[in-house]
């Protein structure tokens, strides 16, 4: 029920109250009724008054029930529209948090799958190898190296890396002991550390031997080798605590290697191929160049031979000039003879008798 339903209701309460007022009055003294007609006319103008206010009270009421109606719609209105914008701002985010759950799901997964695989001896060897097997491929030509090679001694080395000598094939081992450092990283207290160190150490130095003696082969391969830990953290380690596993390493010249540090390496590795492909290629040039000035020498013999050639066909050009010259001398010579023996008959015909002599040829030259 409405605010202009309960007004109604209280006006015409109101009002029929008089009513009933004034019908009770009249019932209970009928003498009155005559009598007091001036005061029925006063009390129906009093009614009248009261009606005319109720009315204009309760238009004003309306008046103001619809302004504040319309307040209170475009207030709901606009309520309703920041909630809708805020529901869709946390529709978006809801959004995101359930991408966000399903990619911490899948890291969760991946490193359970990573728990898995470091779990077992051989998959965990196999996940360096994958390591070492990227960086190499990376960095070096197919040429420079061997994965799983087999040397002399029956020994299956992770890589051995292709380096002339000196210093020679060197051997690359990817099976770091990691069951000791995975025992030092879930001690709790620092008597826990100190024992996990203790045993990370003869781990360490029991490998380093083992690569010496499997993997340094007098004539076939370096004189060192290298060992690769698939991490920053452990290298810092051996570095940091591990000073004695190190100074073995170095006397049983096994050099440890994390990924940076053989990225470095393998840089030098792929200079120093560089520079063995440049001698070869040096060596190469040098003998063609020899074959080369061979040739040359050839051919300034056969330009000589040819020059020769060209001086004798110009001598004997010039000669047939001469003779081509000294005939035509000749030919002009007869042909003047013939001119005047023509010219000496016409003077004889026209003088009769007259006989001319011919004229003697003239001597010809021996050099034309």
């Amino acid at each position: 029920m409405d605010m202009n339903t309960i007004l109604i209701l209280v006006i015409g309460l109101g009002f029929g109250a008089g009513i009933g007022v004034f019908i009770m009055l009249q019932r209970g003294n009928p003498s009155a009724q005559n009598a007091d007609q001036s005061g029925l006319a006063e009390l129906k103008g009093q009614l009248d008054a009261i009606t005319q206010t109720t009315t204009s009270m309760q238009n004003s009421m309306m008046s103001n029930l619809q302004n504040h109606q319309q307040t209170l719609n475009e207030t709901l209105r606009q309520q309703a529209e920041t909630t809708s914008l805020k529901l869709g701002n946390l529709n978006e985010r809801l959004a995101v948090i359930d991408r966000a759950q399903e990619q911490l799901k899948e890291l969760s997964s991946q490193t359970t799958r990573l728990e898995n695989v470091l779990a077992n001896n051989q998959a965990r060897g196999a996940y360096g190898e994958i390591q070492l097997e990227n960086l190499i491929t990376q960095m070096l030509p197919s040429s420079a190296y061997s994965f799983q090679h087999s040397l002399p001694n029956n020994k299956r080395a992770d890589c051995l890396l292709q380096l002339p000598n000196p210093p020679g094939p060197i051997v690359i081992d990817a099976k770091f002991p990691l069951e000791s450092w995975y025992a030092l990283g879930q001690a709790e207290d620092e008597t826990a550390k100190a024992q996990a160190r203790k045993g990370l150490e003869a781990a360490f130095i029991k490998h380093v031997k083992d690569i010496s003696e499997r993997y340094i082969i007098r004539g076939h391969t370096a004189d060192s080798a290298l060992m690769f830990v698939p991490s920053e953290s452990i290298y810092a380690e051996l570095h940091n605590h591990l000073t004695k596993a190190l100074d073995t390493s170095f006397k049983e010249r096994v050099y440890v290697v994390s990924p940076t540090t053989l990225m470095a390496i393998l840089n030098t590795v792929r200079a120093v191929l560089r520079d063995v492909r440049m001698r070869q290629q040096a060596a190469f040039i040098q003998e063609q160049v020899g074959r080369l000035l061979k040739d040359i020498g050839r051919l300034n013999d056969r330009v000589g031979k040819l020059d020769r050639h060209f001086n004798l066909a110009q001598q004997d050009i010039d000669d047939i000039t001469k003779s081509t010259r000294a005939i035509s001398r000749v030919s002009e010579k007869i042909e003047q003879i013939e001119t005047d023996d023509t010219a000496s008959q016409s003077e004889q015909s026209a003088q009769g008798d007259a006989i001319i002599a011919p004229p003697i040829p003239p001597r010809l030259d021996n050099n034309e």
